[in-house]
């Protein structure tokens, strides 16, 4: 994707400085572009702890909205996230505002940086699903003690991450492709990332294409981290996973990253703002340089990405470091800066020079709201969520007397997922929070919301319920998973 330039060529970019120790390290990388000779105009915006102090719960005002919106490209220091009370994340709040559904994390063994795995070869990317998930934030308490949190995954969200994947190894020249899930346990979440990956992968013929378990894919990572080349996988298993892989190479102090729409572009390192040494000119600015080169690509501009890249990596070589590396012989924030500027144009001596890259080709997939449609549906029951002290056998009970005549049957009661009514002699502890499921008594019967409405008044004059959830068939398919005992 190319920019917008201003009538006299130079790259339109929004700049957001951050908080911390964001303007610092904003400020090197601002520094070393200019010194590759790459013009750009920089709209300089707000966001974050300085938003948040003003009254404004989203933490990003319309301002940046604006410039956004209109720049289609962001270099972004680290915001401040409240934690524990109202507030969203500025940063969430901008990767979904304008649908940065793909968050690309390289990671790449560094020179003159020691971890236990140096000498590996450690060269990946990690692509993450970045706007669903359990991320999508929808949760309630439902009894005092409960929590829920949906966990929300759409088939067009997984092609699109999958589709950006696969374009990303295209556009490295990188050979594999691995998606990571938890398809075993969440069949209809994380399962549909991965029958949507192995529907795909036969589009990139030249691209191998492996399914893993993402428990053994951590597992993999810290043994044989050099056999990956792309993981591709959702929201929350991205956030850990990439945060695992910035540890095998040094820290998230080394860690570039990109939140990628069709639309906007966000570039912005993964690490915190570290307000204990915000203005002390000590922070490491690597991760933010790395950044750059990424924005770089993006605009077009290959040869200015690739000279970043290889000048950080020259500094690195010759034994120039920040002091999180190693605090003897640490050299400032801005000292790191004039050195990498200092070898603009010089490559490494050892590591390998920076990966050609092509354009990168984002996925065009069709908006509309039902991208997947069914030709046949029906509703053959429904889970009725109850609140209830007691035991299993009382309230099941309970309820059979209470739909004794409806066209709906109690079929089980479950509690944390597993089956708990009727008993199968297991020892569970229970909660006052019960999935209390009930299918039509004629099988072959679908179910109205009439009947539906008549068990719920019939269940509320007895209990406290708080969700219901319709058990759907689509074309034949069950879309609903059995409790844990359930048959």
């Amino acid at each position: 994707m190319s920019c917008k330039t201003t009538p006299d060529g130079a790259a339109r970019v929004t700049v957001i400085p951050g908080d911390g120790i964001g303007p610092e390290v904003i400020g090197a990388a601002r520094r070393v572009i200019a010194a590759t000779g790459v013009r750009i105009a920089w709209e300089e915006r707000e966001a974050g702890a300085v938003v948040f102090r003003q009254g404004l719960p989203s933490g990003v005002p319309t301002e940046t909205i604006t410039s956004i919106a209109d720049t289609r490209v962001v270099l972004k220091g680290p915001l401040e996230t409240p934690v524990g009370y109202g507030e969203k994340s500025a940063n969430v709040t901008l990767r979904k505002l304008f649908e940065t559904y793909g968050n690309i994390r390289p990671v790449r063994e560094l020179p003159g940086v020691p971890t236990p795995f140096s000498g590996r070869g450690i060269d990946l990317v990690i692509v993450r699903e970045n706007v669903e998930d359990l991320y999508a934030g929808i949760e309630h308490m439902q009894t005092p003690g409960v929590a829920q949190c949906l966990k929300i995954m759409s088939r067009k969200g997984c092609e699109k991450i999958v589709r950006l994947a696969f374009e990303v190894a295209v556009a490295q020249g990188r050979r594999s492709v691995h998606c990571a899930t938890k398809a075993n346990i969440m069949k209809h979440t994380e399962g549909l990332l991965k029958r949507t990956f192995e529907e795909i992968a036969p589009e990139y013929p030249g691209i191998e294409a492996r399914h893993i378990i993402v428990d053994n894919c951590a597992h993999q990572l810290v043994r044989v981290p050099e056999q990956f080349e792309v993981i591709v996988t959702s929201n929350m298993n991205g956030d850990i996973l990439s945060d695992l892989t910035s540890g095998l190479i040094g820290g998230l102090g080394f860690a570039p990253g990109a939140n990628i729409g069709n639309d906007v572009a966000i570039f912005e390192a993964v690490h915190g703002s570290a307000p204990t040494i915000a203005g002390t000119d000590t922070a490491n600015p690597t991760a933010v340089l790395l950044t750059s080169a990424m924005l770089l690509r993006h605009i077009d501009e290959f040869a200015a990405a690739s000279q970043v890249e290889d000048a950080v990596m020259r500094t690195l070589e010759d034994g120039v470091y920040t002091r999180d590396v190693r605090v003897e012989g640490a050299v400032s924030t801005t000292a790191f800066t004039d050195a990498v500027i200092a070898r603009l144009g010089q490559q490494p001596r050892v590591a390998t020079p920076a990966r050609a890259h092509k354009p990168l080709q984002l996925p065009q997939v069709e908006s509309r709201p039902d991208y997947v449609s069914a030709g046949r549906r029906r509703a053959i029951g429904a889970d009725i969520f109850v609140e209830a002290g007691g035991t299993p056998e009382s309230l099941g009970q309970s309820l059979e007397a209470l739909s004794e005549s409806s066209q709906l049957r109690l079929k089980m009661i479950s509690n944390r997922g597993t089956k708990v009514y009727p008993s199968s002699g297991a020892i569970t502890d229970c909660v006052d929070h019960w999935r209390c499921r009930f299918v039509m008594r004629d099988a072959e019967a679908e179910l109205s919301d009439e009947v539906l409405l008549d068990l719920l008044h019939r269940v509320r004059s007895r209990h406290q319920w708080m969700h219901i959830e319709k058990l759907n068939e689509f074309d034949g398919a069950l879309g609903y998973t059995r409790a844990q005992g359930e048959d």
